[in-house]
């Protein structure tokens, strides 16, 4: 079992392909703890000592097979004998007591740095320092090896809820289950874009119902403009701006942290789902972080958002029907509520069409939406900027985490910040994440092109006070 060899799937050849110096095709995450009380002086260097004397499992002790032949169709994960610790497990330190600010710049920095394909392609860093005694671990991963739904799991296997419990090993020590499903397919961007013809050809493949559906959704985004069709955000919408260029390596990370009820009255009060009052706040804070940069369009931003849209009914999490939609960030709205109202109604029938499709067709009508994104990606890597509107301007996703709170070994798990992937022609990429009470949002940009990216997050908090009193009777 140790020695057997696993051929990559198609999306994860794509992001091994994907790797560039400036694009970089790795996901990671942000866990800030609180020690127990009893936690003795050297907790941290006991917890990896413990670690190092234990079996590194599968996937996390797996390399590529041939790493120098980046192209290559026939990729496999092997195991690495010669698997090095010390490489992959890393203590870093802030100098104490460290802010939340001192913490976002050493994980910017940690971000920008390629991971080493001739290894298993992640690091865990174990941060000390932080204010109270607090640490963090973050956690950094290829794309290709893993993503955000497993990446959750993964924890489930290695957090409890329980604070007293102290038997607990760290994610690459425990064995996965060997019954775990595969995980249902990315809605990254990149793949999406690049998944067209497939995702048509295994529509058409899959039944002339099916075809229909597609024919369907795409009259109604693209030519139909009467009625809720009318919200439908189409392939074309996007105007041109500062997050549409050519990205470098270098990039800026940034937390912030609400409670979930501030979050779930204003959706109450306006019949909006909790992800549109977030794309609410997020599309004030850019707008006022545009504005201050001299960068904001006159028309809106547009967002790509990964749906999940399953039967009524259906309570499992197994993602049969995975889609994608496009929606505006309401930037060129000043008052926060219209611009609720805007976002609430553009998300509300481009689900309603997505619950019509089969699942098939989900897949093919997000692929097609999304296809004339490679011509955008290129566009920013030569330099030509083209006389048509862009797809998108930003990926927006909303990962659904724990709702009670979890524990290493008596640590409580304060937070998750997930760091995502921004790309050519899409340098900034946000990610929600709920968390026992709280929504959790990670921002990661383009240091380059966007300066000074604490601010957004900051603007975000602003914003949710604003729409906050305009909301109140």
């Amino acid at each position: 079992m140790g020695d057997e060899s696993v051929r990559l799937g198609l999306e994860d050849l794509l992001f091994i392909y994907g790797e560039t110096p400036s694009s970089k095709m790795h996901v990671a995450g942000l866990l800030p703890f609180t020690p127990p009380a009893d936690a003795p002086p050297d907790y941290l260097r006991r917890m990896v000592h413990d670690a190092r004397g234990q079996d590194v499992v599968a996937p996390w002790n797996r390399k590529l097979a041939h790493p120098g032949l980046q192209f290559s169709p026939l990729h496999s994960w092997v195991t690495d004998h010669n698997f090095d610790f010390d490489y992959h497990v890393r203590r870093s330190a802030l100098a104490s007591p460290g802010d939340e600010r001192e913490l976002g710049v050493l994980v910017s920095r940690l971000h920008s740095n390629t991971l080493d394909l001739t290894r298993p392609p992640w690091e865990l860093h174990v941060i000390e320092g932080l204010e109270g005694g607090r640490f963090a671990l973050y956690l950094k991963i290829h794309h290709a090896l893993i993503d955000g739904y497993s990446a959750m799991r993964m924890l489930g296997r290695t957090l409890s809820t329980d604070p007293d419990h102290r038997d607990a090993r760290l994610f690459f020590n425990v064995p996965v289950p060997v019954s775990a499903p595969r995980t249902p397919a990315s809605t990254n961007p990149v793949t999406a874009a690049l998944r067209t013809l497939g995702g048509i050809g295994s529509t058409v493949a899959g039944g002339v119902g099916s075809v229909i559906d597609l024919t369907k959704a795409v009259i109604n985004t693209q030519v139909r403009r009467d009625g809720d069709y009318g919200h439908i955000v189409g392939s074309a919408s996007a105007p041109h701006s500062i997050l549409n260029a050519r990205i470098s390596r270098n990039r800026r990370f940034a937390t912030q942290q609400y409670e979930f009820d501030r979050l779930k009255a204003i959706s109450v009060e306006h019949g909006s789902t909790i992800n549109d009052v977030a794309l609410a706040i997020l599309g004030g804070g850019l707008r006022k972080f545009l504005a201050e940069l001299g960068e904001l369009p006159d028309r809106s931003l547009i967002a790509f958002l990964p749906v999940n849209v399953r039967p009524k009914g259906d309570e499992g999490g197994g993602g049969n029907s995975v889609g994608a939609i496009l929606a505006p960030m309401g930037t060129d709205i000043e008052d926060p509520v219209e611009r609720l109202h805007t976002i609430t109604a553009a998300t509300r029938a481009s689900k309603a069409q997505l619950q019509t499709m089969s699942p098939s067709a989900i897949i093919a009508y997000t692929a097609a939406l999304l296809s004339p994104a490679v011509s955008q990606i290129a566009g920013a890597l030569t330099g030509v900027t083209p006389p048509w509107p862009y797809t998108f301007n930003l990926c927006v996703s909303n990962v659904p985490g724990p709702r009670e709170p979890w524990y290493f070994n008596g640590s409580r798990l304060e937070a998750t910040y997930p760091v995502s992937i921004p790309i050519h022609g899409m340098a900034l990429n946000i990610t929600l994440q709920s968390y026992a009470g709280t929504v959790n949002l990670g921002f990661v940009g383009c240091r380059d092109r966007l300066p000074r990216l604490q601010r957004l997050a900051v603007y975000t908090g602003d914003a949710l006070a604003e729409l906050e009193k305009a909301s109140t009777p």
